[in-house]
């Protein structure tokens, strides 16, 4: 009589890459602000954002604030769901959710302004 199991009853964890989602979910966040602000720097250079800063003319109201939010929040709801979420297939649909938010908002602001 054998005294241990077959191996097909403790199976081998195969070994994957690791998950770097939480990783890239925090960078794409972290980076988030200095793209936004990039973003303004670049609109300052077009003629029309320009002369409106110096002179006053051709200006608009200003940014449709709820569409921003709500790609802002949106974002904000998915980076914390990809940093919490157990499973890496969550991980990853919030991964790309975040960044799907993220460049949303950034081209609110170029297609608005520019």
């Amino acid at each position: 009589m054998k005294a241990t199991a077959p191996s097909a009853a403790h199976p081998v964890p195969v070994a994957r890459g690791k998950d770097r989602t939480r990783l890239w979910s925090g960078l794409s966040a972290a980076l988030f602000v200095p793209a936004v602000l990039a973003t303004v720097m670049l609109l300052l250079s077009s003629v029309r954002v320009s002369g409106c800063v110096t002179y006053g003319v051709q200006c608009t109201r200003g940014l449709p604030g709820w569409l921003f939010l709500w790609s802002t929040g949106v974002g904000i709801v998915a980076f914390i769901a990809a940093l919490a979420a157990p499973a890496p297939q969550v991980r990853r649909a919030a991964l790309a959710t975040q960044l799907l938010a993220e460049v949303t908002a950034l081209l609110v602001i170029l297609s608005y302004y520019a």
